[in-house]
């Protein structure tokens, strides 16, 4: 494994590691859509008592095997669950190669209910509201927040490190628009944000879908982004 720099494991052209805390790092891989180009992505994987959690995949099933290959190889951790933040390939594009590698996987009942109305690899559990899960000894609280970039997107929150895995609804700081709302609510998109930044004011890590992480301040920039 290729050092590019210190913090970050290169897995592999399309696919890289960065730590951001003991239990937890960012996933950011690199994929072609017809439509958008070549983009990067992000996902997280919490880590503890050599259990691990996987929010979001890669958009392929090859880089899902690569990711899901490093986990285990070098965390020593065996991946017991999956949580996409919405049915779109650049969440939950691998989740076939995470059936077939017997991984259990949770999501919006709204997000099940979209992949199975596409034909797409379907998650084996729903909730409605909020679910809670458990990673050796770290709880973590999966959120619908409401419509915002898709219908179904959620928050993930990570307590004790302080972690809010925001996905797509959020943006980097240095985006300069929403990005791809086709397939979300922009009247509702502002109170889904209010509500995200309400309940956990306290978060001081806010990892968006794509490019850098920061702190809240992403959230009230994607709120000014908002036409």
């Amino acid at each position: 494994l290729l050092l590019a720099e210190p913090g970050i494991v290169k897995i592999n052209s399309d696919l890289e590691i960065i730590r951001i805390s003991d239990h937890a790092f960012i996933h950011q891989s690199c994929a072609s859509l017809p439509k958008f180009g070549r983009f990067s992505s992000n996902g997280l994987i919490l880590v503890d008592h050599h259990q691990a959690l996987l929010l979001d995949t890669p958009v392929t099933d090859s880089l899902t095997r690569d990711l899901v290959s490093w986990i285990e190889d070098s965390l020593h951790a065996r991946l017991t669950g999956f949580v996409p933040n919405h049915w779109h390939d650049d969440c939950m594009g691998g989740l076939g190669f995470l059936q077939s590698h017997h991984v259990k996987s949770y999501a919006n009942q709204m997000t099940i209910e979209i992949a199975e109305s596409r034909n797409i690899p379907v998650p084996d559990s729903g909730f409605q509201d909020s679910l809670r899960l458990q990673v050796g000894e770290i709880s973590v609280l999966c959120y619908y927040p409401g419509a915002a970039h898709s219908m179904d997107n959620i928050v993930v929150w990570i307590p004790s490190e302080k972690i809010l895995f925001a996905g797509c609804m959020v943006k980097s700081i240095d985006s300069k628009s929403l990005g791809n709302t086709v397939d979300g609510d922009l009247r509702a998109y502002p109170e889904t944000l209010d509500r995200v930044a309400a309940k956990f004011h306290d978060a001081q890590i806010v990892i968006p879908g794509h490019g850098a992480w920061g702190g809240m301040e992403l959230i009230r920039h994607t709120r000014r982004l908002i036409p």
